[in-house]
């Protein structure tokens, strides 16, 4: 009985480990995924056939606690999502803590992270930094910038590149169009962009193009705005 936490590429297939193609292909019986579709595309590219499970925030709530259940019982799992570690910014962690309740052993293999090298090719301070994930939509959202702009470290956020260019403009307005950002997209792919400068010639830039691809922005914090 155990739960394994496998990475899985943000863009460049090639970026899978060979220790999460073995534990997919043979440590295992089950393959819970975000998007049994796109996690199917990856499996079927490295000719790896196993059982799927859907896994993800509409039924998450539902499944975990039978899930869990499954694993003590002695199947073998893997957690994996449509791109990067399982329970960043996803409700892995409530499997996981579910698991570890019931004495499950939880295995999670090292691999692909999309806020890591968005941060580390920002150019701005990688030694303390802040994760933030996903802005609240509504409630709570300019409490959540002020904090931000006001965090001594630098800050890390995802966002959709729908909402990329509103995102700026607000964190602009509670910070200055001077503090410093870096905006990463399509991270590992033929089409990677790290745009980075202002906040005004960040806007400036996304407002004149269309943004596609996820999105890293990264946020100069007052330590390093001297």
């Amino acid at each position: 009985m155990k739960l394994y936490l496998v990475p899985t590429p943000i863009g460049n297939l090639e970026d899978i480990t060979l220790r999460a193609l073995r534990v997919l292909r043979e440590e295992v019986d089950v393959i819970l995924a975000e998007d049994t579709r796109t996690s199917g595309n990856l499996l079927k590219h490295y000719e790896i056939s196993k059982p799927m499970q859907a896994f993800h925030l509409n039924n998450e709530h539902v499944v975990v606690e039978r899930i869990a259940e499954r694993i003590a019982n002695g199947e073998r799992m893997a957690l994996v999502t449509d791109a990067g570690t399982p329970a960043i910014s996803d409700p892995g962690f409530m499997l996981v803590r579910e698991c570890i309740k019931r004495g499950v052993e939880v295995e999670c293999l090292p691999g692909a992270t999309a806020f890591v090298p968005a941060l580390v090719n920002s150019g701005l301070a990688a030694d303390h930094f802040i994760f933030e994930g996903f802005l609240p939509h509504k409630k709570g959202r300019q409490t959540k910038i002020k904090q931000i702009v006001d965090n001594e470290y630098t800050t890390i956020l995802y966002e959709s590149p729908f909402r990329l260019v509103k995102t700026l403009e607000q964190l602009a307005e509670a910070a200055g169009p001077e503090r410093r950002v870096s905006v990463a997209r399509e991270l590992t792919k033929i089409h990677e962009e790290n745009v980075r400068g202002t906040l005004e010639e960040v806007i400036k830039y996304f407002k004149e193009k269309e943004v596609k691809g996820e999105i890293v922005i990264i946020i100069e914090g007052t330590a390093n705005n001297q």
